[in-house]
């Protein structure tokens, strides 16, 4: 038997929900200028898996109906084997990133791939996107907007949750 670990590529996908929006858009209506509103999802082992209120969930790599990702960052290689990210991903779908658990601002779809990114890479995703939902409630319209943005669920379509994710065999 070969003793040789193999590696896999692991990709950050980031997009703006915006299309743009934001930039335009966020000086006037919060004081400040954001560059997008970012949904991101970690392609590892060829599919992409995101999480939202359906919970965690996979596609094929830039599969959802958002398209394809405005950036694709390049987070390393990891030694971590389908089996085992599969067992990981069912672990974290039955606790910490159960569908009931999403929150638009504090637990979302970039904790998941922050946390995802840090298990296979050891490195986290880039502070812009993480550092977001404070920036825009750290402003008097952010702060007014809570209530309507808090009840807003996001569903970028993929195949659902981890009941077998796309390409499993």
């Amino acid at each position: 038997m070969d003793n040789q670990a193999s590696t896999y590529s692991v990709k950050l996908y980031i997009y703006d929900l915006s299309k743009g929006l934001a930039r335009q858009l966020s000086p006037m209506m919060l004081g400040k200028q954001l560059e997008g509103i970012w949904h991101t999802a970690i392609v590892v082992h060829g599919a992409e898996f995101f999480y939202g209120v359906q919970g965690i969930a996979s596609c094929p790599p830039g599969g959802t109906l958002l398209g394809e990702p405005n950036a694709i960052v390049d987070l390393g290689n990891t030694e971590v084997n389908l089996d085992l990210f599969t067992e990981y991903l069912s672990s974290l779908g039955e606790s910490t990133y159960r569908a009931d658990s999403y929150q638009l601002f504090e637990h979302n779809c970039n904790s998941f791939s922050n946390e995802v990114a840090q298990f296979l890479t050891g490195r986290k995703i880039p502070s812009y996107i993480t550092d977001l939902p404070s920036e825009v409630l750290s402003t008097p319209f952010g702060q007014a907007l809570r209530p309507l943005i808090d009840s807003i669920n996001i569903y970028p379509p993929g195949n659902n949750a981890m009941n077998g994710y796309y390409g499993q065999r």
